[in-house]
């Protein structure tokens, strides 16, 4: 049989050539007709993970709160670190808690080929589903942390040293917010993703640079404070620098939904940015892991 006759019977039955990366538009039509395979994958995934510990899934909510409370006591109690946040332990708790998406989000998404190996090389599938049903595996964890994340913000108002906390209308804008991340965490997975996969000595440097982000983001302790003792000279350029970077803007999202006070009044500038930020992200990642489709699972 001619390779002419080959092509044609191809064609026929509407056969394509293994191993070859597909235009692009046909690989997100691929990726889009994947997605009960991808919620499947994922909340697999994130029901796997505590499944042979004696208290199960309650470490999805266990974890963030063990890791909120170490923060708590020794950077808001102990060293008293969140000045000129009148409620020091909303703040740390919302921080930690949708910090803990990027990071798994990140980590995640870096293992999500190399780790998937014998899936890839078994079935013919768009490895972007990889990436995004490992985030959607996080997501489902965050889903009900964030209903202990918002009872730990409520019960910080029954303190003595705190104002009491009320649950307002705008509470409910941290659903958006979150939507946001998640989508900027995919984003972030496909590029961890395909650099992982190409160069894998770059998994072991993900904790000390994940590390930075904590500290460079307002995480535990807010940065104006401390930015505010600089030089002017380095003020000018490293303030907004910080400020408006995509993680520090999640954050204030979140803490602008379910904190009073001044410091969080909503903007508009910083939805903005959160809607830029997450499609930026997510198209450039998404484009970059279709660029190294053919070399996933071979390398």
């Amino acid at each position: 049989m001619s390779s002419a006759e080959r092509r044609a019977l191809a064609d026929q039955y509407g056969l394509t050539k293994m191993g070859v990366r597909p235009p692009l538009w046909s690989y997100v039509k691929d990726v889009a007709s994947r997605w009960a395979f991808i919620r499947v994958l994922g909340t697999a995934t994130a029901y796997a993970k505590n499944q042979n510990t004696y208290l199960g899934q309650l470490w999805a909510i266990l974890n963030p709160v063990l890791n909120a409370a170490v923060y708590v006591i020794i950077f808001g109690l102990i060293l008293r670190t969140s000045r000129g946040v009148e409620n020091t332990i909303a703040f740390i708790v919302i921080g930690i808690f949708l910090f803990r998406f990027v990071e798994q989000s990140v980590n995640g998404g870096a293992q999500s080929i190399n780790k998937r190996t014998n899936l890839i090389r078994s079935l013919h599938f768009p490895r972007a589903v990889l990436p995004i049903s490992n985030v959607v595996s996080h997501l489902a964890t965050l889903l009900p942390a964030l209903v202990v994340m918002g009872i730990i913000v409520l019960a910080s108002g029954l303190l003595r040293d705190y104002d009491t906390v009320h649950i307002t209308w705008e509470w409910l804008l941290l659903v958006p917010a979150v939507a946001l991340m998640w989508v900027f965490n995919m984003g972030l997975a496909f590029i961890m993703a395909r650099a992982v996969a190409i160069t894998p000595d770059l998994d072991n440097i993900i904790s000390f640079v994940l590390r930075f982000a904590m500290y460079g983001s307002g995480v535990i302790f807010p940065l104006a404070h401390y930015v505010g003792r600089l030089p002017e000279s380095v003020q000018v350029w490293l303030e907004p620098v910080l400020t408006y970077q995509p993680i520090a803007v999640y954050l204030y999202l979140g803490r602008s939904s379910m904190m009073e006070e001044e410091a969080f009044v909503q903007e508009p500038i910083m939805w903005i940015l959160g809607v830029v930020w997450a499609v930026v992200f997510f198209v450039v990642g998404f484009i970059i892991f279709w660029r190294g489709e053919e070399r996933y699972g071979r390398d």
